[in-house]
């Protein structure tokens, strides 16, 4: 950084499930005014929390676009998949640090909240020690979902469990038997799994899936009838508490 230069600002900003008015008024006029603005994709794609922003952002915003560098091709089980991501978001930040130090602050766009589950988080946590920061929270995915497929989620003292469909199908299981709602996130390839341990813990039919929620092309139906389905990155199953009387 250069002498006398006040170091810019880093805003992480939630971005919501998909719909684009479902972005906070502190959002909008944060991606509206910011002269960086970061955001993550995979290979190929525009990005989900830029699609979001669309033409929100300042006419002479500065882009950073960080591309994965591989998303569902290495299990995080492997160990080359914790250490090629360290490697990536180091880049990242470094890449937002130079603009830091040079006085201009910088949007980082994080799809739902970004302190759930969110990747920004990996870069707030290098960051946030040397840097001025601000976070925006934004609605979150299962939040979007479970609205979407008009399904209340839990009331009383219902115990909500929120759980990875990474997970082994022991372990979901058993998790499952002991909650009263849960909310399943990074549903893809994990569906047929989700299907035999929600079977085990006698939730089928209680079981909602939920594709796009809030987003164009939002699939709402029972787990039951997602046999053969192929489910996309966009994708949760939901399970309603509320059984008892109220």
């Amino acid at each position: 950084m250069s002498p006398g230069t006040t170091p810019g600002t880093l805003h992480t900003i939630g971005m919501g499930p998909g719909d684009p008015e479902l972005l906070t008024v502190k959002a909008l006029r944060l991606i509206g005014s910011a002269p960086v603005v970061a955001f993550f994709a995979k290979r190929g794609r525009v990005g989900h929390a830029r699609s979001i922003a669309g033409g929100r952002l300042h006419p002479r915003a500065i882009e950073e676009r960080f591309e994965y560098p591989f998303t569902t091709e290495l299990p995080v089980q492997d160990p080359r998949y914790p250490a090629q991501m360290g490697v990536f978001y180091e880049q990242c930040a470094s890449r937002i640090a130079a603009h830091l130090d040079d006085g201009r602050d910088v949007a980082l766009l994080c799809e739902g909240d970004p302190f759930f589950y969110g990747s920004s988080m990996y870069l707030f946590d290098r960051l946030c020690p040397d840097y001025p920061h601000h976070v925006v929270p934004g609605v979150t995915g299962m939040s979007g979902c479970w609205t979407a497929a008009a399904l209340p989620i839990a009331h009383g003292d219902d115990v909500l469990c929120v759980m990875p469909g990474t997970l082994d199908e022991d372990r979901l299981a058993a998790r499952l038997e002991a909650c009263d709602a849960a909310v399943i996130m990074k549903v893809g390839r994990n569906l047929p799994k989700i299907r035999r341990a929600l079977a085990r813990a006698g939730l089928s039919d209680r079981a909602v899936y939920v594709e796009r929620g809030t987003q164009a092309g939002q699939v709402l139906s029972p787990v039951a009838d997602t046999e053969g389905r192929d489910a996309p990155y966009f994708s949760m199953v939901l399970v309603p508490g509320r059984q008892r009387p109220r």
